[in-house]
C-alpha cells in the first residue's frame, strides 16, 4: 500500500498570530481613516460651495451600488461554494488522485469557514468597488427621458440606447461575472471534495455535482441568450465598415445571426435543464460546444463571407443607405445639421468665389474686419504681460495662454487680450518658499489686465486695463471693485486665509497687507478639521501654526476654476480654456467656464476620441488643458459655469434648453443647474462659443460636410484642419477669435466670431473657411462655411506662411532678428475673408535673450497675389502694391516687401534721423556691428524706447549696406541674410 504524502504544518505560534493580527488591524484602520478623511474633507468642501446635495447623491448612489452588486456577488459565489461543499460525496474511491488531494482537504477542512469568508469578502469588495464606477450609468437610467428621435433600424427612441442599453449591459456583465466565478469555484470545490474524479476509475462526476453545475450552466446560457438579443441593438454602434453604425453586412447577416443564436441558446438552456434527469453527463458539455461552434459559424464566418463576397466589390452602392444614416445621425449628435429650406440647422454652406488678384480697394479702414484686425496674439504674449504688468514682483505671472474677449468703451466695441495677474507659486524663491510664506502670506493675485487687440501694447506699454492700483479706459467703463484673485488657473495649491489679528497677506504692490473677508473657504476652527487636513497634506503645521489656530482661519482648496466646476458637476466635461471677465454687477473678476454633456451611445453617430478631436498645437505645448481620451459620439455645450475669483462661488447655468442629457442630470441633482433666464446680463454679454466644441465640430466637418454617400465612402471632397504654420510648431492650427464683419454682414457692424480655415485633404490648398457667431444674440452658434470652388487652387495657411517667410526682405529680417540669443516668435496667422478673397495677417515678435519677452516688431500680410510688410499693420497694408482705395489712408508707406531698399543717398522716412553715411565698406560694417551691439544692450535693459530706436538704426544701416554692397560678408559678426530654418 502506497504511503500517504506528509501533510505540511501551517501552525503559527501564538506570538506571531497576535503580531499579525495587530498589523492587520492597524493597516485596516489606516486605510479606513484615510478614506474617511477624504470623505470628510469633500463633505466640508461641498458645504463651502453650497452643493452638498450633489456629493450626498453621488455618495449614496455609490454606497447603494456597492451594497447591491457587492452583496449579490458575494451571495451568489458564497451560496454556490456552500452548496458544492454540502454535495461532497460521503465516500471517495481510493486512487492516487484522491490520495494526493487528501493532503489539501486536511489543510482546508479546519479553516473552511475562514476560506469561505475570505472568498466572499474579496468578491464583495471587488464587485462593489467596480460597480461604484458606474454610478453615472445607473443615475441616467433612473432619470433619463425621451429624446423624441427614433433610430432608423429598430425605430426605438434614442433614449433606449442612451440610458437603457448601457444599464442592461452593465447588469448582464455583472451576471456573467458572478455565474462564471461561481462555476469555476464550484468546480474547484467539487474536485477537491472528490465529486469530480478526472483520473479515478468509474463515474467522473457525482449526480449531485452534475446537477449543481448544470444549473449554473443553464443560467450562463440563459444570460448568453439575453446577450445575443441585446447584441442586435448593439449593431447600431458597429465599426465593421468605414463608419459607425449598422452596415449592410450587419443588417443583412449579423442581425439575423444574432436572432438565430438567441433561439439556439434558448433551446440549449432548456436542454440543459432537461439533462438534470438524465444519466448522461455529456449533454451539458455538448450543449456548450454546439453553442460555441454555431456562434463562430453563424456570427463570425457567415457575416465575413457576406462582407467579402457581396459587399466589398460593390461597397459604395451597398453601403449607401447606411452611410446616409451615419451622416444624418452624426450631424444631429454633434450639432452640425445643415441649414436647408426644410431643416433649420445651425450650419449654412455658401459658395465663395475667390478672386486670385483682388484690388486692394476692398481693404477699407471703415470695414469692421479691417478696423479690428488683431495683431496681438494671446498665445505668445504671456511673458510680455508678466514683464510689463508684474509690477516688479517676481511672484506675479499670467497663464501660458491669455484670452480674447470684447468690451464696449465709449459706445465702441473692441476685442481685447485679457488676463489676470495671478500669484504663481512656481516663481517664489528663497524665503518666499517656506510654508508660512507660501500658504499664509502669498495667497492671491491682484488685478485684471487688458490690451486692445489691434494695437501694439508691447511697444507703448499702454494697457486698456491694468497696473496697481487698477487704471485704464476699460476700468473706467467697467470698474474693478475687488481686484484680489484667490481662485485662478495658476492657483494649484492651498492657501490659509482669514485669520483674525494683524493682516498678513501680501496684496497688490505690497504697500499694505490684507485679510481675506470672502465667504469662500473651509473653516479651520475645529480640531477634527485641522487633523483631517494635516493627514491629507502630511503637514503638522495645521496643528501647530498660529495662522491656522487663530480665530477665523480658513483654508482654500480646489482653486483652479476648471477643477472647481468639474468637482461640482462630475458628469460634465470642462473646456480646456476658462477665461476671465469683470462682472459689472459685483465688480469682481469672474471666470467663465464652458462645460459639455457627452455620451457614446447615439445610434449611427460616428465615434471619436474626444482627446483627438480637440488636439491642436496649444494642447500639445500644454498651453491649454487637453480633454480626456474618452470615446464620444454626442456633445452639447449645455452648461455655462462661472467661478468668482474672490470668494470661489460656483454657479452653473443651463445653456442648451433642449439637451436630454442635461435634463436627466437636472432631475438627478435638482437645483444644481440654474435656468438660462437667470444668468445675469453682465455675464451673458461675455459668453462666447467654446473652442473645444468648435474643434470637435470642425474635425467632424472635415468629412461630414459631404451629402452624397458614395462620395463620402470614397473619401472624395474631404477637408482637413491645417497644421499650425508657425515654423517649429506641432499639431493642428488652433481656431481663433476675431471681431469682424459677419459673413452676411453689410460692412457696418462687427461680430465676435470663432473661425478656422480648412484645407483640401493631402494638399495645402484652401478648401473652406468656417466661422461661428460668438455673440450671445439670436444667431449665437450659427455656423457659416464658405466653400471655395472645388478644383480651384487657392493658397492655404501653410502655403501663405511659406511664401511670407521666404520673401526676400522678410527672410532677411527674420535672420536679422533671429541672432545673438534673440529669437523670432511667430504669432497666429489670421485668415480673414475680405473683398472676395482672403487676407492673411501674420504678426512677428522678437524675444530677446536673458529672460526677454516677445515684442511686436513686424506685421506681414498676404492678399491675393500680393504681400505687404511693415513695422505696423498700417505699414504692411500700405505696402500692398497698387489699388489703394481712394480717399482712405491705409497707413504710412514704409520700406516693406514691395519697396526697393533705399540707397545710401535716399532721405530717411519721416520722423527718423538718417544714420551718417559710412566712408567705405569696412566703416559701414563697423557701424552695423555697433548698431547690433546697441540693440543687444537695449534688449537686456528692457527699455522699450531704447529697443525701438536701436532697431530702427539697425534697419536703416542694414538697408543702406545691402543697397550699396549687396550682402553682408560671412564671419563679420553680423547676422546672415539667409532665411532662418528654425523656430
Amino acid at each position: 500500500m502506497a504511503m500517504r504524502p506528509p501533510i505540511p504544518s501551517l501552525a503559527l505560534s501564538r506570538r506571531w498570530k497576535i503580531a499579525l493580527s495587530v498589523v492587520g488591524i492597524l493597516i485596516a484602520l489606516l486605510i479606513g481613516f484615510t478614506s474617511l478623511t477624504g470623505i470628510y474633507i469633500n463633505w466640508l468642501w461641498f458645504g463651502e460651495v453650497g452643493y452638498q446635495g450633489v456629493y450626498r447623491t453621488v455618495l449614496w448612489t455609490k454606497i447603494f451600488l456597492f451594497l447591491i452588486f457587492g452583496v449579490t456577488m458575494a451571495l451568489i459565489i458564497g451560496v454556490n461554494l456552500v452548496v458544492a461543499y454540502m454535495l461532497r460525496p460521503p465516500f471517495r474511491p481510493m486512487s492516487a488522485e484522491q490520495q494526493n488531494l487528501e493532503r489539501y482537504r486536511v489543510m482546508v477542512e479546519p479553516r473552511k469557514k475562514l476560506v469561505l469568508a475570505g472568498v466572499v469578502v474579496i468578491a464583495l469588495f471587488a464587485s462593489g468597488l467596480s460597480a461604484t464606477g458606474h454610478w453615472q450609468t445607473w443615475l441616467l437610467w433612473l432619470h433619463g427621458s425621451k429624446f423624441g428621435v427614433q433610430d432608423p433600424q429598430f425605430h426605438r427612441d434614442i433614449s433606449f440606447f442612451a440610458w437603457d442599453y448601457p444599464a442592461y449591459r452593465l447588469m448582464l456583465g455583472f451576471g456573467f461575472t458572478a455565474v462564471l466565478f461561481a462555476l469555476i469555484l464550484s468546480v474547484g470545490v467539487h474536485y477537491l471534495s472528490g465529486a469530480i474524479r478526472l483520473q479515478t476509475p468509474g463515474p467522473k462526476i457525482t449526480l449531485s455535482a452534475r446537477r449543481h453545475l448544470t444549473v449554473l450552466g443553464f443560467v450562463f446560457v440563459s444570460l448568453k441568450a439575453v446577450a445575443y438579443w441585446l447584441d442586435r441593438y448593439g449593431l447600431v454602434f458597429s465599426s465593421r465598415s468605414k463608419f459607425t453604425g449598422a452596415s449592410y453586412t450587419d443588417v443583412h447577416a449579423s442581425l439575423q445571426a444574432k436572432t438565430i443564436l438567441f433561439s439556439i441558446a434558448i433551446l440549449i438552456a432548456i436542454g440543459l435543464i432537461a439533462s438534470m434527469w438524465l444519466r448522461s453527463a455529456m449533454l451539458p458539455g455538448i450543449g456548450f460546444a454546439v453553442l460555441l461552434i454555431l456562434s463562430i459559424l453563424i456570427s463570425g464566418i457567415y457575416p465575413a463571407i457576406v462582407q467579402q463576397v457581396s459587399v466589398k466589390p460593390n461597397a459604395s452602392t451597398k453601403e449607401a443607405q447606411y452611410i446616409g444614416r451615419n451622416i444624418q445621425a452624426t450631424r444631429q449628435a454633434y450639432g452640425i445639421v445643415t441649414n436647408t429650406g426644410s431643416n433649420n440647422g445651425p450650419v449654412t454652406y455658401k459658395d465663395y468665389q475667390v478672386n486670385l488678384s483682388p484690388p486692394t480697394s476692398a481693404i477699407k479702414t471703415t470695414d469692421p474686419t479691417v478696423a479690428n484686425i488683431r495683431i496681438l496674439d494671446p498665445n505668445v504674449l504671456s511673458p510680455t504681460f508678466s514683464q510689463q504688468q508684474a509690477q516688479q514682483k517676481n511672484f506675479y505671472g499670467f497663464p501660458a495662454k491669455l484670452d480674447v474677449d470684447r468690451y464696449t468703451v465709449n459706445s465702441v466695441t473692441r476685442d481685447y487680450i485679457v488676463g489676470v495677474r495671478e500669484l504663481s507659486q512656481a516663481k517664489l524663491s528663497g524665503d518666499q518658499t517656506n510654508w508660512i510664506n507660501q500658504h499664509t502670506n502669498y495667497t492671491h493675485g491682484y488685478g485684471f489686465v487688458a490690451a486692445q487687440a489691434n494695437s501694439d501694447v508691447t511697444a507703448n506699454n499702454t494697457y486698456a486695463d491694468g497696473n496697481i492700483p487698477q487704471a485704464g479706459v476699460l476700468n473706467d467703463a467697467v470698474p474693478l471693485k475687488v481686484p484680489q484673485e484667490y481662485f485662478g488657473e495658476l492657483a494649484n495649491d492651498y492657501a490659509i486665509v482669514g485669520a483674525k489679528g494683524a493682516p498678513r497677506e501680501f496684496d497688490g504692490d505690497g504697500a499694505a497687507k490684507v485679510t481675506y473677508h470672502g465667504k469662500g473657504g473651509i473653516s479651520l476652527g475645529s480640531p477634527l478639521t485641522k487633523l483631517a487636513f494635516a493627514v491629507k497634506y502630511k503637514q503638522t503645521n495645521f496643528l501647530l501654526n498660529n495662522a491656522v489656530s487663530a480665530s477665523g482661519g480658513k483654508i482654500l482648496i480646489n482653486r483652479d476654476p476648471r477643477e472647481r466646476v468639474q468637482k461640482v458637476a462630475p458628469f460634465l466635461k470642462v473646456d480646456g480654456d476658462p477665461y476671465p471677465i469683470v462682472d459689472p454687477d459685483t465688480g469682481h473678476i469672474v471666470w467663465i467656464v464652458d462645460a459639455y454633456t457627452t455620451m457614446a451611445n447615439y445610434p449611427y453617430s460616428e465615434r471619436q476620441s474626444l482627446s483627438d478631436l480637440t488636439s491642436d498645437s496649444l494642447t500639445k505645448n500644454k498651453k491649454t488643458a487637453g480633454q480626456p481620451n474618452s470615446q464620444i459620439n454626442y456633445i452639447r455645450n449645455s452648461v455655462k459655469a462661472t467661478v468668482d475669483a474672490y470668494d470661489g462661488t460656483v454657479k452653473l447655468y443651463q445653456w442648451d434648453n433642449s439637451d436630454p442629457v442635461l435634463k436627466a442630470w437636472m432631475k438627478t441633482f435638482p437645483g444644481l443647474v440654474a435656468k438660462n433666464s437667470t444668468m445675469p446680463t453682465g455675464i451673458r454679454e461675455h459668453v462666447r462659443y467654446p473652442e473645444d466644441l468648435f474643434e470637435v465640430q470642425r474635425s467632424l466637418l472635415e468629412q461630414y460636410h459631404v451629402d452624397d454617400p458614395v462620395t463620402f465612402y470614397n473619401v472624395g471632397d474631404k477637408w482637413t484642419v491645417p497644421s499650425d504654420p508657425a515654423p517649429g510648431a506641432t499639431g493642428d492650427q488652433p481656431p481663433y477669435y476675431v471681431l469682424a464683419d459677419a459673413p452676411n454682414g453689410t460692412g457696418s457692424q462687427s461680430q465676435f466670431q470663432l473661425t478656422s480655415p480648412m484645407k483640401v485633404n493631402n494638399k495645402s490648398n484652401l478648401a473652406a473657411f468656417i466661422t461661428v457667431d460668438s455673440d450671445p444674440g439670436p444667431d449665437y452658434g450659427k455656423m457659416t462655411v464658405l466653400r471655395v470652388p472645388t478644383g480651384s487652387v487657392i493658397q492655404g495657411p501653410e502655403q501663405v506662411a511659406n511664401n511670407l517667410f521666404s520673401t526676400d526682405v522678410i527672410a532677411r529680417e527674420i535672420s536679422l532678428f533671429d541672432q545673438r540669443g534673440s529669437q523670432v516668435v511667430y504669432g497666429n496667422l489670421l485668415t480673414l475673408p475680405i473683398g472676395g478673397t482672403f487676407l492673411y495677417v501674420e504678426p512677428l515678435y522678437v524675444q530677446g535673450a536673458n529672460n526677454g519677452f516677445p515684442l511686436l516688431r513686424r506685421v506681414a500680410i498676404s492678399y491675393g497675389d500680393r504681400i505687404g510688410y511693415g513695422a505696423t499693420l498700417a505699414d504692411a497694408l500700405a505696402d500692398l502694391p497698387a489699388g489703394h482705395s481712394t480717399g482712405e489712408s491705409l497707413g504710412s508707406s514704409g520700406g516693406g516687401a514691395n519697396s526697393p531698399p533705399p540707397s545710401s543717398s535716399s532721405p530717411p522716412p519721416s520722423g527718423t534721423s538718417s544714420p551718417p553715411a559710412p566712408v567705405n565698406q569696412a566703416a559701414a560694417l563697423a557701424d552695423l556691428n555697433s548698431a547690433f551691439t546697441q540693440l543687444e544692450n537695449a534688449y537686456k535693459s528692457g527699455d522699450f524706447q531704447a529697443i525701438g530706436s536701436a532697431q530702427a538704426q539697425v534697419q536703416k544701416l542694414l538697408q543702406q549696406y545691402l543697397a550699396k554692397y549687396g550682402s553682408v560678408p560671412s564671419g563679420s559678426g553680423t547676422p546672415s541674410s539667409s532665411p532662418s530654418k528654425s523656430k
